[in-house]
C-alpha cells in the first residue's frame, strides 16, 4: 500500500491517538547514510515530543535487515506472542519485498498452509529515496484473508480504506501491513504500473503451454471454460511462488534472501527477469468469461479459446509494463529527510533544528553521487552553487528550504540593511552575529571542500569540481590553479593560511574575483551567479548555521563530516580522535603476529552512533563534528592521492561498455574497502574522465541518444578478506533538460490532438458507410469487419501510447545506472563468487580470484539506459 503525499500525517496521528503506556516501542530501522540519519533525528524528535517510546536499530545491508526481521520484527507479531506495533524503515527496503525479507505474513517451514494470512498486527512504514520501488510493497503489502472472488476482495479493500493500493482517509491502522510513503512519484508518474499490477492481481490463471498446444492443432469447440463450482481460495502469488523458489534455488543463502518473492507483478528486477510467463501464478481459480462490449449486430459470444487468447495478450501487455519499469535502472527521488520534514510541518512541529537536519540531509545527497540517474555524476548546473542533483525538482525542494529559512529566521529590522549589503557583496559567513546566534542563513557557497576549516588552497585543490576542470593531477593543472590565484590577487602565502585567518579584504572580494576570472578556466559554475531581488529567490545558494562564537558550519560541511565518520572510522587516522568516544576495533592474535582489524566489516554500529550523536539537537556546540574534521580531511586527501595516481599512471582501461580501474596498492588501499569511500573516489575519477571526454568531443551513444561521460567500474582490494569491493557509477546525463522536455511535450500534445481529430472524422465516415450498407451486409462479414476495425484502432492507440511512454522514459530517466541489474545477470549466468548485500545495488563484493571473469562477463552487459 502507499500513502499519498497529501495524507502524510494520517498514520502518525492515528499512532498518536492509539498510543498508551503499555504500547510496544516503535522500531526504527536506519541505513548507515547521512540522509537516513537526519531523517531518523527528525522522527525521534517528533516521537520524544509525543512521549512515544522507540528503539533505533542501524542496518548495514540486507543481511542485517533479515536478522533484524528475525530477532526484532517477528517477535512483535501477535501470531508469535507479541502485541503488534510499528516498524519504520528509513532508507531501507524500498527495492525488495519486505514481507519476505522481514519474515512477515508467511507460515513457518513445515507448517500447513493457512487460509487466512496476516502480518500479526505489525505495520511497516517505508521511507526510501531509491527507485525503482518494489511493487509488492507499493500496491500490495496488505494483510487479511485472500478470497477467491475478485470483486469481493476489491470490496473488502475499499471498505478498509485501500483502493488499488492507495490509502485514503478512511483507512485505520491495527491490522498491520506495509505502507510506502509517497513523495509524489507514485501518484503522478506510476499510473500505468499501478493499473498493470492491479490488473494482473485480479486476473485469473492462464495456462500458456495449453495455449501453445491449441495454436498447434486445437479447435475452439474443444475447450470449455471451467465451471464456477471449481473455484477455490488461493494464497497470494508472492507467497506461493516463494515456496517454489526456496525449493528450486541453490544459490547462496544471502543471495536468496535478498531476492524478491512473487510473480512478475511483485518481483524485483532479478525475479522479473528470471520468471517465465507460465509461472506467473500457481493457483487454481475459476475463469468467468467476460467479453468486450459487443456491437448490436454481434449475435454470438466469443469462444473460450478466443477469450483465453485475449486474456493472455492482456497479461503479457501488463507484464511488459512492469518489466520495463524494473529494467529501467536505479535512480533517486526526493531525500527522505525532506519528506520527514514535510511530516513535521504537517503536524505543526517544524522549527530551526528540524529544518537544519532536513537541509543537511538534502545537501548530503549530491556528495555521495545520488542523482536522478542513480549513483553517478550529474550534469550539475553550470550556473553555480549546489543546483544539479535533481534538476528542476531538486531546485524546487531547495527553494522551499530557502523559504523556510526566511520564515523561521526573520532578520532583525535594525540589521536588515547590513544583512542585505552583506548578501549582495557575497561574503562567505564564518562567524555568528552574536554570542547567542543560532540562526540559519543563506550563503553564496563556492564549490570548495571545507573552506571554513581548511586553507583556501587546500579547499580548492580537493574540490572535485575544480580539480576535474583544471586537471590538478598534472603539473600543468597545478600551475593553472596558481595562475588563477595570481589573477585574483591572492598570494600563495595568503591562500595557504586557514581561511578564517586570511586578510579580511581578500575574503570580501573573493566571490567577485571568482566570478570575473573563473570562466577563463572553464569554471563558470564555481560560485552562484549575480542575481537581483530578494535573497529567498537566490538559486544555487547554500545554507550556514552558527553556534554563537563556538562554530560556524555549512550544511555541506556537515554532510562531508558525517559521511567521513561513517566511511572512514577512527582506526584510519591514529591520534586524530578521542579514543574514549569511539572504541577502536579489538586486537586479534593469530600465532605470533598481531594485527588490528575489524572482525566484521558490516559491524559499523560504533560509527553509526558517533554520527548520530554528532547530529545532536540538544548540544550547545557541535563538538563531535569539529573533532571529526581530521577524518574528513584525511578522506579527501586520500581521494586526491589515489585518483592522481590512477590517472597519471594511466591505470584506467576502457572496456566495451565502461572504464575499469583497480585500487590494489598504495598507502590508502584499506581506506577504499568501504563502499562509501570507494564510491566517492569513483565519482572523483568519473568527473575527471567526463571533463576530458568533453574537451576532446568524445560521446557515447545510448540508443538514439548521445551523452558525454563513460560509466566507470572501480574495484578496491580488501586483502584481509581476500575479495574486491566493486562499485559501478553512471557516466552522467542524469539531470533532465526540462525546458526541452516541456517543448517536446507540447509538440507531442499538438500531434496527438491532430490525430484524435482525424480519428473522429474517420469514425463518423465509417459510421455513415456502415449505416448505408447495413441492410446488404451479412452478420458474419459485419462482425469480422468490426473486429478488424477494433483491432486496428486498438493497435494504433497502443502504438501511440507506447511511443509516448518510450519518449517520456527516454528523457526523464536519461542514462540511468543499470549496474545493479547487470551485476545480478552476471551472477546468474556465471560461477563467480559474488556477495550482494548493500542497499546500493551497484555495489558488490567479488572474490579476488574471480574478478577477471566477473569483469569480462560484465563488459557484455548494458550498464546504463
Amino acid at each position: 500500500m502507499y500513502l499519498p503525499r497529501q495524507l502524510i500525517s494520517h498514520l502518525y496521528l492515528q499512532l498518536l491517538r492509539s498510543h498508551h503506556p503499555l504500547s510496544p516501542p516503535v522500531l526504527i530501522l536506519v541505513a548507515l547514510e547521512p540522509d537516513a540519519l537526519c531523517a531518523c533525528r527528525i522522527l525521534t524528535a517528533l516521537l520524544k515530543r509525543d512521549y512515544i517510546p522507540h528503539k533505533i536499530q542501524p542496518v548495514a545491508g540486507y543481511g542485517d535487515l533479515s536478522r533484524a526481521g528475525e530477532d526484532l520484527v517477528r517477535p512483535m507479531q501477535t501470531t508469535n506472542g507479541g502485541s503488534g506495533g510499528v516498524v519504520v524503515c528509513l532508507g531501507v527496503g524500498g527495492l525488495v519485498d519486505l514481507s519476505e525479507i522481514l519474515g512477515l505474513g508467511g507460515a513457518d517451514d513445515g507448517e500447513e498452509e493457512k487460509e487466512e494470512e496476516d502480518m500479526g498486527g505489525v505495520e511497516v512504514w517505508v521511507f526510501d529515496a531509491r527507485r525503482p520501488w518494489n511493487l509488492a510493497n507499493v500496491f500490495g503489502g496488505e494483510p487479511g484473508q485472500v478470497l477467491a472472488e475478485a470483486n469481493v476482495r476489491a470490496l473488502r479493500r475499499k471498505t478498509r480504506g485501500v483502493e488499488n493500493g492507495c490509502i485514503n482517509v478512511s483507512y485505520t491502522t491495527g491490522n498491520g501491513g506495509i505502507v510506502v510513503y509517497d513523495d509524489g512519484d507514485i501518484e503522478e508518474e506510476m499510473g500505468k504500473e499501478r493499473e498493470a499490477y492491479c490488473a494482473l492481481l485480479e486476473m485469473p490463471e492462464v495456462d500458456e503451454e495449453e495455449e501453445d498446444d491449441d495454436d498447434d492443432g486445437g479447435s475452439d469447440g474443444d475447450v470449455e471454460p471451467p465451471s464456477s463450482t471449481d473455484s477455490k481460495k488461493r494464497k497470494s502469488w508472492s507467497r506461493e511462488e516463494d515456496e517454489d523458489e526456496s525449493e528450486e534455488e541453490d544459490g547462496p543463502p544471502r543471495q536468496r534472501r535478498r531476492s524478491n518473492s512473487g510473480s512478475s507483478i511483485a518481483s524485483s528486477p532479478t525475479r522479473a527477469r528470471r520468471r517465465t510467463a507460465h509461472d506467473s501464478s500457481n493457483s487454481s481459480r475459476s475463469v468467468t468469461p467476460v467479453s468486450d462490449s459487443p456491437s448490436p449486430a454481434q449475435q454470438k459470444q466469443p469462444s473460450a479459446q478466443s477469450l483465453r487468447r485475449r486474456l493472455l495478450r492482456l497479461k503479457r501487455k501488463h507484464e511488459t509494463v512492469l518489466q520495463q519499469y524494473y529494467s529501467s535502472g536505479t535512480s533517486y527521488s526526493e531525500p527522505i529527510s525532506s519528506l520527514m520534514y514535510s511530516l513535521a510541518s504537517e503536524l505543526g512541529r517544524e522549527d530551526n533544528d528540524l529544518l537544519w537536519l532536513a537541509i543537511v540531509g538534502v545537501s548530503s545527497l549530491e556528495l555521495s553521487g545520488r542523482t536522478m540517474s542513480g549513483v553517478g555524476i550529474s550534469n550539475a548546473s553550470e550556473s553555480g552553487g549546489l543546483a544539479g542533483w535533481g534538476g528542476e525538482r531538486g531546485e524546487r525542494i531547495r527553494q522551499i528550504l530557502r523559504d523556510e529559512v526566511h520564515r523561521l529566521n526573520p532578520p532583525d529590522p535594525s540589521e536588515r540593511d547590513r544583512d542585505i549589503r552583506g548578501e549582495i557583496i557575497g561574503v562567505i559567513p564564518t562567524t555568528a552575529k552574536s554570542p547567542t546566534d543560532k540562526s540559519i542563513r543563506l550563503s553564496p557557497e563556492p564549490r570548495f571542500i571545507l573552506v571554513r576549516h581548511w586553507s583556501l588552497y587546500e579547499s580548492m585543490l580537493h574540490s572535485p569540481y575544480l580539480a576535474s576542470r583544471l586537471h590538478v593531477w598534472t603539473e600543468n593543472g597545478k600551475k593553472r590553479l596558481h595562475k588563477l590565484l595570481a589573477k585574483m590577487g591572492i598570494s600563495l602565502s595568503q591562500c595557504h593560511q586557514n581561511y578564517t585567518h586570511m586578510d579580511m579584504e581578500l575574503k570580501r572580494v573573493l566571490r567577485q574575483r571568482l566570478l570575473k576570472y573563473a570562466p577563463m578556466y572553464g569554471l563558470d559554475g564555481l560560485v552562484p551567479p549575480e542575481v537581483s531581488g530578494h535573497a529567498a529567490s537566490r538559486e544555487g545558494w547554500g545554507f550556514v548555521r552558527c553556534w554563537g562564537w563556538k562554530a560556524c558550519l555549512s550544511a555541506t560541511d556537515i554532510g562531508v563530516i558525517v559521511g567521513a565518520i561513517l566511511e572512514v572510522g577512527p582506526e584510519e587516522v591514529p591520534g586524530a580522535w578521542d579514543s574514549k568516544r569511539l572504541p577502536r576495533p579489538r586486537r586479534i592474535q593469530d600465532g605470533s603476529s598481531t594485527e588490528e582489524t575489524d572482525p566484521d566489516p558490516s559491524n559499523l554500529l560504533p560509527r553509526f552512533w558517533t554520527a548520530y550523536d554528532a547530529l545532536s539537537l540538544t548540544s550547545e556546540s557541535p563538538t563531535l563534528l569539529l573533532e571529526a574534521l581530521p577524518l574528513a580531511q584525511h578522506l579527501h586527501r586520500a581521494i586526491l592521492r589515489t585518483g592522481t595516481s590512477l590517472l597519471s599512471k594511466h591505470q584506467i582501461r576502457h572496456l566495451r561498455a565502461f572504464r575499469i580501474a583497480v585500487v590494489k596498492d598504495g598507502p590508502d588501499v584499506k581506506l577504499f574497502t568501504n563502499p562509501g569511500a570507494l564510491t566517492k573516489l569513483a565519482l572523483w575519477i568519473a568527473e575527471a574522465i567526463r571533463v576530458q571526454e568533453r574537451d576532446r568531443g568524445d560521446t557515447i551513444k545510448i540508443g538514439k541518444r548521445r551523452a558525454t561521460g563513460t560509466p566507470l567500474v572501480l574495484a578496491g582490494l580488501d586483502e584481509d578478506r581476500g575479495l574486491y569491493v566493486v562499485v559501478g557509477t553512471g557516466g552522467g546525463g542524469g539531470v533532465v533538460d526540462f525546458a526541452a522536455l516541456s517543448r517536446r511535450r507540447e509538440e507531442r500534445k499538438k500531434k496527438k490532438e491532430a490525430k484524435e481529430k482525424k480519428r473522429k472524422e474517420r469514425e463518423v465516415a465509417r459510421a455513415k458507410r456502415a449505416a448505408e450498407h447495413a441492410a446488404r451486409t451479412e452478420d458474419g462479414d459485419e462482425e469480422a469487419s468490426e473486429e478488424s476495425e477494433e483491432e486496428s484502432s486498438s493497435e494504433s492507440e497502443s502504438e501511440s501510447e507506447s511511443e509516448d511512454e518510450q519518449d517520456m522514459r527516454s528523457n526523464k530517466h536519461l542514462l540511468r545506472n543499470r549496474f545493479g541489474i547487470a551485476f545480478q545477470e552476471v551472477v546468474q549466468e556465471t560461477n563467480t563468487r559474488v556477495r550482494i548485500d548493500s542497499f546500493e545495488h551497484c555495489v558488490v563484493e567479488v572474490q579476488k580470484e574471480d574478478l577477471g571473469g566477473f569483469l569480462e562477463a560484465l563488459s557484455f552487459r548494458s550498464v546504463v539506459g
